[in-house]
């Protein structure tokens, strides 16, 4: 009898609580005649229903043909200006000849963020067989063995990622002169990269007033679900006044409140251009 009076208890108690729960579940379930707490309520039980894909990432967000390759190499503290010196002809060389089936996009070297490292971008207008006929040619060609044999000295690691344009961003424009670019990178949970696209095809608006915006790019090969966008800015005070004034824009504080839980890791790089790159 003992038993089953605590028994009883503990089930009477466990009745209450719940009836609790039910009772404050039933009451954020009522109708509020206040507009603003229709509002609040509506943010506090609204679920983002993220759709299935219905094709590859590829075809879902670039119409484009051209493949962009990054490479990045990490240099030996004491050998950045031999690196420098050393790839500039070859860079220029590659860039110019109209054998080679790709064009220097940007080519920088890091003052903030990573530090003895240097980013080259490449374009393919032809795409993957652009990238097919690049390599091969590469590897007979003699001039470009030995600046590879050569840099090879000055390197600690390197590496490299073949990516696609949003389509929503646009053509890359031409930038005057005397700028830095910012390099940011975002690590995106696996399956958000469609939902990042849709949130950024309408954010992207609020981040063109200056002109800025550079490209965006996401990998096909290498460290996939990586973002990268690139800004350029005159200075870092200039960098500092646009970023603070998009927040003035309506819309902006979405697309940020929406993106940021797609996030698994971020990074930003402040660069400065090597003479021979196109963008300066």
């Amino acid at each position: 009898m003992a038993m089953n009076g605590r028994h009883l208890l503990f089930r009477s108690s466990h009745f209450l609580r719940n009836a609790g729960i039910v009772k404050h579940v039933q009451a954020l379930q009522r109708p509020y005649s206040s507009s603003q707490n229709e509002g609040w309520l509506k943010n506090l039980l609204h679920v983002k229903k993220v759709e299935p894909a219905k094709a590859a990432h590829s075809e879902t967000l670039t119409n484009k043909e051209v493949v962009y390759e990054m490479q990045i190499h990490n240099i030996k503290p004491d050998r950045m200006r031999d690196y420098i010196q050393a790839s500039e002809h070859c860079l220029k060389r590659i860039h110019e000849n109209p054998d080679f089936p790709c064009r220097l996009f940007g080519s920088w070297s890091t003052a903030f963020g990573h530090q003895d490292q240097a980013v080259h971008i490449w374009f393919y207008d032809t795409g993957y067989h652009g990238v097919k006929t690049m390599s091969e040619k590469l590897w007979e060609d003699k001039e470009y063995n030995e600046y590879k044999k050569l840099r090879g000295e000055m390197l600690m690691d390197r590496s490299n990622s073949l990516l696609l344009p949003f389509s929503f961003w646009g053509k890359p424009q031409p930038t005057d002169t005397g700028n830095l670019y910012e390099l940011r990178s975002y690590h995106l949970r696996p399956g958000t990269l469609i939902e990042w696209a849709n949130n950024w095809k309408n954010g992207i608006k609020h981040r063109r007033e200056h002109s800025e915006a550079v490209a965006g790019l996401f990998t096909q090969v290498g460290d996939l679900y990586l973002v990268h966008h690139i800004w350029a800015y005159p200075d870092l005070q200039t960098r500092k006044e646009i970023r603070e004034k998009a927040w003035q824009n309506p819309g902006w504080d979405n697309c940020v409140a929406y993106t940021v839980p797609l996030i698994r890791k971020m990074e930003s790089r402040i660069m400065i251009p090597l003479p021979c790159s196109p963008l300066q």
